[in-house]
């Protein structure tokens, strides 16, 4: 489990394709924190630690991962989001993120507000997943609140810090990023679904 507060950023240093699975080496600050067998979210995707050296770390995306992310898009020099999984007894500062990645969208638009932005980003209504104005959602790992909620498309706001401080600000019009819709969010759709 992990909040969507987003730790550091990381830097895929190398990529190596074995068979369907795909092996990530990450260069990070975190690295030296970690250990092996640790869960750490790789914008919003739970990925295990399976090897460390004295700069980066080993993880593993499995086929299923590769074709429901972002991550088969990734390239080396890409900057990520990191999170550590949450502790028990720590503060919930985002919301609760499971780090299972629902579906992935596209981001439509991005427009400068005094300061501040906008992101609106769209995504596949058939796959039954939806946003709830002022609910929660999960942009590559980074929790945030959804404004003007449609059936296939939602926006939101970003402060300087979480510009600044996660990898939005390499986002675009055009960019795949990873969704995973509040807990909430999908009580509700299945709910929704039952009664139709």
């Amino acid at each position: 489990m992990f909040t969507g507060i987003v730790e550091t950023l990381g830097t895929i240093r190398e990529l190596r394709k074995d068979n369907g699975n795909l092996h990530i080496i990450i260069h990070s600050s975190l690295t030296p924190e970690l250990k092996i067998d640790q869960s750490v979210s790789h914008n919003g995707v739970c990925l295990t630690v399976v090897s460390l050296t004295e700069e980066t770390y080993t993880v593993t995306a499995i086929r299923e991962t590769l074709e429901k992310t972002n991550l088969g898009l990734w390239k080396e020099g890409e900057i990520v989001n990191l999170e550590r999984g949450m502790k028990l007894g720590d503060r919930l500062d985002g919301h609760i993120v499971q780090g299972h990645v629902d579906q992935t969208g596209v981001c439509k638009s991005v427009e400068e507000a005094n300061g501040s932005w906008y992101y609106t980003f769209e995504y596949d209504k058939n796959l039954s997943n939806i946003t709830i104005e002022k609910g929660s959602i999960t942009v590559n790992g980074v929790s945030l609140t959804v404004v003007n909620s449609k059936p296939n498309e939602f926006s939101v706001a970003i402060i300087p810090y979480t510009h600044e401080h996660t990898n939005f600000k390499h986002i675009k019009p055009g960019t795949v990023i990873n969704l995973e819709f509040d807990v909430i969010g999908k009580y509700v759709s299945r709910i929704h679904e039952l009664r139709n």
